[in-house]
């Protein structure tokens, strides 16, 4: 970027969407523009190909697993006593050589309530805590442009019910309901009903 090593640009969320494109919206949301980011590996060593692409989605919490699978380690059951929680992801390796992942549990996200999972071709999506539930089919439709929740009910349902079971294991903590943009805030339910004084 220009300018000197002390200040930034903030190019606002029309540029954002724009500079995304052709995903759905930008950083902050669980859309494919805002979690859609390339990895580069390389390892000369270990990784044959050069100058290859692959599509399999991976997440943050594959990077750890990987790690460990490629260092020849063990990860811990326990630390002085204590148990640790056991490794959420799955090792990128098989990717590297152009193999499936050896994913066996659907992909989670919550970010300030926006909610999302993944699970092989499907994808499950929300925009706030509030926000309706959308269903794309990824390998047709990486750009979400193809809402099938009306058309594939079951699976929706389905998706929903995996995304709570994660969330609840995961403890995630429900946002309140934040107005979005052009959205008209709404009045909470602990303060209707309340006269003033």
């Amino acid at each position: 970027m220009p300018g000197p090593a002390d200040t930034y640009i903030g190019y606002g969320r029309e540029w954002a969407n724009v500079s995304n494109t052709p995903f759905r919206e930008y950083k902050h949301w669980v859309h494919e523009g805002g979690i859609s980011t390339p990895l580069v590996a390389h390892w000369p060593k270990g990784i044959a190909a050069r100058g290859e692409l692959r599509s399999q989605p991976g997440h943050l919490i594959d990077l750890m697993a990987t790690a460990v699978d490629l260092a020849g380690a063990k990860y811990p059951a326990e630390l002085s006593g204590e148990k640790i929680t056991a490794m959420q992801g799955v090792s990128l390796r098989t990717a590297f050589v152009n193999q499936p992942l050896p994913r066996t549990e659907p992909l989670f996200w919550e970010h300030e309530g926006n909610r999302a999972a993944r699970d092989g071709q499907w994808k499950l999506v929300a925009r706030g805590p509030a926000g309706k539930w959308e269903l794309y089919d990824m390998l047709a439709d990486r750009t979400e442009s193809r809402d099938l929740a009306a058309a594939d009910p079951s699976k929706l349902k389905e998706l929903i019910a995996k995304w709570e079971a994660w969330a609840k294991r995961a403890e995630v903590i429900p946002w309140p309901h934040m107005p979005q943009y052009g959205e008209a805030a709404q009045e909470s339910p602990a303060k209707k009903g309340k006269k003033k004084q």
